[in-house]
């Protein structure tokens, strides 16, 4: 019986797997974006519509970005909060998943373990908010910094207040970017300043780079935030 429920489970596991790789196939992020330009008109309906992008996104791995834009198009500048609840908001599945998974898994396998350490030795030098944050300024996968903060133990206040500061910079950039109807018909992500990119992830560097110095010379931390 135990057996026929563990099949089970892998069965219902690779379906999900198949039917997400399957939307993400047939629904690119383009493809999203110009369906949302036609809701535009009546504000309740964009609304619910990217909520529903919000919900979805993590296991399609569309750039958060995306929300932004949609945003910006949607509402224009007045919707840079929004903006910025939503990307929050559709951080949180990988964050709890891996944050789940970092307590049933501890001691389970040695190089988790030393990943882990490493982790939460650098989220205690630097501090949780001061960490994500910083992480978020940097040209990473949004879901990939979720995941580490969820495997380095980062408690779940930290991770919302460093999340919704290290996003403000992104909504805002995809926000001008979505306030264009020509940008967002096409599709187009790709329009943003280098020169913003660049900024965002200098200040991530820098917010890291004595925390990261200390924890890797053995120090112990000064402070935590």
């Amino acid at each position: 019986m135990n057996r026929r429920f563990v099949l089970l489970g892998y069965v219902a596991a690779g379906a999900a797997v198949a039917v997400a790789a399957a939307a993400a196939w047939l629904a690119s992020p383009a493809a999203a974006l110009a369906r949302l330009s036609l809701l535009a008109a009546d504000p309740l309906r964009f609304g619910v519509a990217l909520l529903a992008l919000t919900a979805v996104r993590p296991f399609l791995a569309w750039p958060t970005t995306l929300l932004a834009v949609a945003v910006g198009f949607g509402y224009g500048w007045v919707g840079v909060p929004l903006g910025v609840a939503l990307l929050v908001a559709t951080a949180l599945p990988p964050y709890l998943l891996a944050r789940t998974g970092h307590v049933r898994a501890r001691g389970a396998w040695r190089t988790a373990d030393r990943l882990c350490d490493a982790g939460e030795r650098l989220a205690t030098a630097t501090g949780g908010v001061r960490a994500v944050t910083a992480t978020r300024l940097l040209p990473l996968p949004s879901d990939a910094v979720s995941v580490g903060a969820g495997a380095s133990g980062i408690r779940p206040r930290q991770f919302l207040l460093g999340t919704a500061a290290g996003e403000l910079p992104w909504v805002i950039v995809g926000v001008a970017v979505g306030v264009s109807l020509d940008r967002l018909a096409a599709g187009d992500l790709s329009a943003v300043d280098p020169t913003a990119l660049v900024a965002m992830a200098g200040v991530g560097a820098l917010l890291l780079a004595g925390p990261a110095y200390r924890t890797l010379r053995g120090e112990e931390p000064a402070s935590t935030a």
